[in-house]
């Protein structure tokens, strides 16, 4: 299977759940807004889903993925069981116990760590601790969950994977659907999101633990010890849950500076929604499929390959994201008017919100760079330096927040998170290219500034439509005015740009159509 064909195959599966993660943030919107509810299940929800990217997803495809790739080469799929094994006897005792400690600690942690800001309104205070108790166990199910993914991830079996986040809002909008149609108050409707969450995580493990059984691999309970594999594992895991998961971290410390400021919470989270969708398709799916093909090609002594690999990667996000970035510049606002703007939220929630989804947008190919640069120290093993740009693009955030928060409010924010962003991504490929684990690939360093130029053409041409048209994108305008009109003008800047991308040489059928027939990976195909 090509290299485009595996993110195409994860892409999808990512693809869905954005779609139906946008039904139930719509859903939302109508019936929360931004008030104080929004607020809390925002806030108590962002905790569990912190640790779930720190120690599950960012840990497990970073530093089990290789390991088990590892064993499968030299033991066989009976030695990657048993190693399985090994790492979910120990996952399994430590998460139980933070499980519990966390349970108990929620009113401090709610207090000093999630948000402060709240324990001025003792309601909205007391909401989220509740609503954080009930949906921290689904960090538990995740955690598993991201085991078992990153075994399928090495199998090279990713659909079941990328799936399965589907069923959390699937389950979600029927929470949503069914509280409107019993006419159930904001807070009720709070606390059975929060049941739905936990439902959705158990959903999730039982998806991807039939996937893994199918796929030949049954994992049984054994005794938690720290074998040798298992502390190789931890050595690798703890500074890749760091890098892994930093977005998270600069969001969870977001959360804690925004909830000084009544809607803040809300209006990012609503914002990050939207520019999750082309960072979840491309980003994620780049990342995901390019850490097992990366260590593969290391492995086998491959060189050239796992540079071709690399390139194309990067030369396949830029592709796609520098558009998207520059769509969310100038076409926020009729973008979250569409998208939220009904019941609960209001036309100063819009303008809130779209402000901060323009700036996202000036990050979203930094937050997808990072991504693609990371698998290679990853395969490397070599988890440590991107721990240390991680925590110097927090310190970044931290300081940018704490200035602009007061001045900007959640726009302070945003930004900061963009430019700690850049400086990751810079300080990632840099020592890419410092170490020779980059070679120079002409072909990709004249590609990059054609599809900036494309980009700047059609941002400039949706620019315009979007004024000529405003009357039909704006307040009070039937929905399928709006989302027809807003369609047309989105379809014709995904033309213009991709005519120019082609015209002027950012992008080639022959490129294209090699990767979709062949290995993208290999080393004798190199680009044009």
């Amino acid at each position: 299977m090509s290299l485009v064909k595996k993110f195409a195959t994860v892409a999808s599966g990512t693809l869905a759940s954005r779609i139906f993660g946008f039904t139930r943030e719509m859903l939302m919107a109508a019936a929360l807004g931004t008030g104080p509810v929004a607020d809390a299940f925002n806030a108590a929800f962002r905790f569990p889903n912190t640790f779930r990217r720190l120690f599950a997803e960012g840990a497990f495809n970073s530093a089990f993925v290789p390991l088990f790739a590892k064993e499968i080469e030299k033991h066989g799929l009976e030695g990657a069981r048993r190693f399985s094994e090994e790492v979910f006897g120990v996952l399994f005792t430590v998460l139980l116990f933070l499980t519990i400690v966390m349970e108990l600690s929620m009113p401090l942690l709610v207090r000093y760590v999630i948000a402060p800001g709240f324990a001025d309104d003792p309601q909205k205070f007391e909401s989220t601790v509740k609503l954080a108790v009930i949906m921290f166990p689904y960090l538990a199910c995740m955690s598993l969950a991201a085991m078992m993914s990153g075994m399928l991830n090495s199998l090279h079996r990713y659909f079941a994977a990328a799936i399965a986040p589907v069923f959390l809002n699937i389950i979600l909008i029927g929470v949503l659907v069914w509280a409107w149609y019993r006419g159930h108050d904001a807070i009720s409707v709070g606390y059975g999101l929060s049941w739905g969450v936990m439902a959705a995580g158990l959903v999730q493990l039982a998806i991807v633990w039939i996937a893994v059984r199918n796929a030949g691999i049954a994992i049984g309970f054994r005794r938690p010890r720290l074998t040798p594999n298992v502390k190789r594992l931890l050595v690798l895991a703890l500074p890749a849950a760091v890098t892994g998961g930093i977005t998270q971290i600069n969001l969870l410390i977001n959360t804690n500076i925004a909830s000084g400021k009544a809607g803040a919470v809300s209006s990012l989270v609503y914002a990050d929604r939207v520019y999750q969708l082309p960072l979840g398709v491309v980003g994620i799916a780049v990342a995901t499929v390019l850490l097992p093909e990366l260590s593969r090609a290391l492995r086998s002594g491959n060189l050239k390959e796992a540079a071709n690999l690399q390139n194309r990667s990067v030369e396949f996000t830029l592709f796609l994201t520098l558009p998207a970035a520059a769509a969310l510049l100038v076409m926020s606002e009729p973008i979250v008017r569409l998208l939220f703007e009904r019941g609960q939220f209001s036309p100063d929630a819009t303008r809130v919100v779209a402000d901060i989804l323009a700036i996202y947008g000036l990050g979203l190919p930094a937050f997808v760079l990072i991504k693609a640069f990371i698998p290679g120290f990853f395969a490397r093993e070599d988890t440590r330096t991107p721990m240390v740009f991680a925590g110097i693009s927090v310190a970044v955030n931290i300081s940018l927040a704490l200035t602009l928060f007061p001045i900007f409010a959640a726009a302070g924010i945003a930004t900061a998170e963009v430019v700690a962003g850049w400086v990751n991504a810079i300080l990632l490929f840099s020592m890419l290219v410092w170490r020779k684990h980059w070679g120079r690939d002409i072909p990709l360093l004249t590609r990059i500034p054609r599809l900036i130029v494309a980009s700047a053409i059609m941002a400039a041409g949706l620019h315009y439509a979007t004024l000529w048209f405003g009357h039909l994108l704006a307040t009070g305008v039937p929905l399928l005015m709006r989302a027809a009109t807003l369609g047309c003008v989105v379809l014709a800047g995904m033309v213009v740009y991709f005519v120019l991308a082609f015209g002027l040489g950012g992008a080639n059928a022959g490129m294209i159509r090699r990767n979709l027939k062949r290995g993208g990976g290999k080393a004798r195909e190199t680009a044009e």
